[in-house]
C-alpha cells in the first residue's frame, strides 16, 4: 500500500522478502549490523522513518561494523568498474584533470597509512577540488575525531542510497 508520504520505492522495498530486502541493503552499505537493523525495522511508513532508523543504526556501529562498512566503499577516484552508482557518486572526480586524480591518489594513499582505510566522503555533489581539499584537511585530524567524520559521512552516503532505493523525490537532508 502506498500514500503519498510513502513512495513506491518504498513501499516495494517494504514488501520485500527478507533476503532480496538485505541484499538491497548491503548494495546501500556493507555493515551486516546496519543492513539487519534496517530489515528488522520495516515497514517503514515514510522516508524520513527509513532516513531515522538509518542514522541510529549508522551511529550505534561498533568499531568492527564500521570497518566492514569501510570495506565496502572504493577509494576516491577509482569506483568500482561497472557500478553505475560508485560512478554517479564520484562523477566529480572523473571530470578532474590528471593532475588532480593523481593528487587524490595520493592523498588516499597517506590517509589509509594513516588510519587504515579508505578515506571515505559523500561525494554526490561535490568537485574533485572539494574532495582533495576535504582530504588534506581531514589528514590532519586525531583517529578518533576522523572516525566520527567517518561515521557521519557514511550517514550521509547511506541517506543517498536510501534515497534512490526508496524512489524519494527529494535529495534527503543531513543531520
Amino acid at each position: 500500500m502506498t500514500s503519498a508520504s510513502t513512495p513506491r520505492g518504498l513501499a516495494r522495498f517494504n514488501a520485500l522478502e527478507e533476503s532480496a530486502a538485505l541484499a538491497a541493503l548491503h548494495e546501500v552499505c556493507a555493515s551486516t549490523a546496519w543492513a539487519r537493523r534496517l530489515l528488522a525495522g520495516r515497514p517503514y511508513p515514510t522516508v524520513d522513518a527509513l532516513y531515522a532508523a538509518a542514522d541510529a543504526a549508522t551511529g550505534g556501529l561498533t568499531a568492527a561494523d564500521l570497518d566492514e562498512a569501510l570495506a565496502g566503499h572504493p577509494p576516491i577516484g577509482g569506483p568500482r568498474p561497472g557500478d553505475p552508482a560508485s560512478a554517479r557518486e564520484q562523477s566529480g572526480m572523473a571530470a578532474a584533470p590528471d593532475r588532480l586524480k593523481a593528487e587524490m591518489r595520493d592523498l588516499n594513499l597517506a590517509y589509509r597509512e594513516k588510519f587504515g582505510h579508505v578515506f571515505l566522503i559523500c561525494a554526490t555533489g561535490r568537485t574533485g577540488e572539494q574532495m582533495r581539499d576535504a582530504a588534506r584537511r581531514r589528514l590532519g585530524n586525531t583517529p578518533e575525531r576522523e572516525r566520527e567524520t567517518v561515521r557521519t559521512e557514511l550517514g550521509r552516503i547511506n541517506r543517498v542510497r536510501l534515497a534512490r532505493l526508496a524512489g524519494a523525490d527529494r535529495r534527503p537532508r543531513h543531520p
